[in-house]
């Protein structure tokens, strides 16, 4: 089987030509024997996987590719042992959900062999399986779609930098006017929202929303299923959750009321469940208050899409104030503590009050509280404590 593994990855390598390197390239730590990466499908997962291998100073025989979404291998530990009898040095696995108990495969290839193993998930991917417990093993690596900073790189073949959170609170004015000298920003910003978290954007422009609309659906009746333990009727009862939240702007649950547009009867933990898959699965944000735990069983105090182009995609309209709360969510929430404060839109990192809004947006709803910033959309340049929405896309 290596040889004709050794073929599939011989054309993938010349196959994928995809120079950009991507915010993580510099940050994942790839010293440890057993790396996981994980993110939702179309992030970029395996173009990282290729570009590392392909750059890394060891002979093609000394590296190995292979992927679940393709080639049916019957024992991940038999491929693993046979490309460590004939000297084999790093193993990467993409797609590792694909394949049935994976976590006992990963251990014993992690305790036998003497092979680096660098593997890839969905983003709902879990190692804490009691059988393996291989969350002591492995080190995992979260990724994320594109960043607007990283939108503007690909598409107008400049370098721009990022900005920690403080540096854009703090220093707003002249960060905005130092980007802004290099790019024009109205057209570029729009485009982003509608179409660029997604780096298969630049693949195929024109029916890139037709292509998105279908990876939601493969992340529902493929991904989640292979993760968690759900039968055909969740299935069409996770897109109807996805419709629901579509019409609203934004949505704050009901629950009873979403138990009987779901008609789920009183299964108040079904529909739990039902809103953690579809979060971990990186379709859903949702964000709890700053009062409540992180029980999976507690009422979140919003729901979002998990960025702007899966509005455009899966619902016929979108809500101007609804894509821009989601354009913040998605730029803070994997980096920063999130939550819903009493006054104002997020509450971030225990500190910052963020109150999102167009360009009129005034401070009344958190004027005198410590802290608190308004982010005002369709302006280029700010003042004060108003700055303005775009730059929140240069966090990464």
């Amino acid at each position: 089987m290596l040889h004709e593994l050794r073929e599939y990855q011989r054309k993938l390598f010349h196959k994928n030509n995809f120079t950009y390197k991507r915010y993580f390239h510099a940050s994942i730590n790839l010293d440890k024997k057993l790396v996981g990466i994980v993110g939702a499908r179309g992030v970029g997962k395996t173009t990282y996987l290729i570009q590392y291998l392909k750059e890394l100073d060891l002979p093609f025989s000394q590296k190995l590719y292979i992927s679940a979404d393709v080639i049916n291998i019957p024992s991940l530990f038999d491929v693993a042992e046979a490309f460590s009898k004939e000297e084999g040095e790093v193993l990467v696995i993409d797609e590792i959900h694909k394949y049935r108990n994976f976590e006992l495969e990963l251990k014993k290839i992690y305790d036998i062999l003497d092979l680096k193993v660098i593997f890839s998930g969905s983003s709902a991917l879990s190692i804490d399986n009691a059988k393996a417990d291989l969350s002591r093993r492995a080190l995992l690596h979260h990724l994320h779609g594109l960043s607007f900073r990283e939108f503007i790189e690909l598409s107008k073949g400049i370098k721009v930098p990022s900005f920690t959170l403080e540096e854009i609170l703090n220093g707003h004015i002249d960060i905005a006017y130092e980007l802004l000298e290099k790019f024009n920003l109205t057209l570029p910003f729009r485009e982003y929202l509608k179409s660029g978290y997604y780096p298969f954007y630049f693949e195929d422009k024109e029916d890139y929303l037709l292509r998105l609309n279908e990876t939601i659906n493969t992340i529902i009746e493929v991904d989640i299923p292979s993760i968690f333990p759900i039968e055909y009727a969740s299935i069409q009862n996770l897109k109807k959750l996805v419709r629901l939240l579509c019409i609203s702007h934004p949505y704050t649950p009901n629950i009873k009321e979403l138990l009987i547009k779901m008609d789920m009867g009183d299964n108040y933990k079904g529909l739990y469940r039902f809103l953690e898959y579809l979060h971990r699965a990186k379709i859903f944000t949702t964000i709890k208050s700053t009062t409540k735990g992180d029980n999976i069983f507690v009422k979140p105090e919003k729901i979002y899409l998990n960025n702007t182009n899966l509005h455009y995609a899966y619902c016929d309209k979108s809500n101007v104030g609804t894509l821009r709360e989601v354009f913040i969510a998605s730029m803070l929430r994997d980096e920063h503590l999130v939550a819903i404060p009493k006054k104002g839109d997020f509450y971030i990192d225990g500190k910052y009050t963020l109150e999102v809004g167009g360009k009129s947006k005034k401070f009344k709803q958190i004027k005198d509280m410590p802290n608190s910033f308004v982010v005002a959309d369709d302006i280029e340049i700010g003042s004060g404590n108003k700055i303005p929405l775009w730059l929140f896309g240069f966090l990464y």
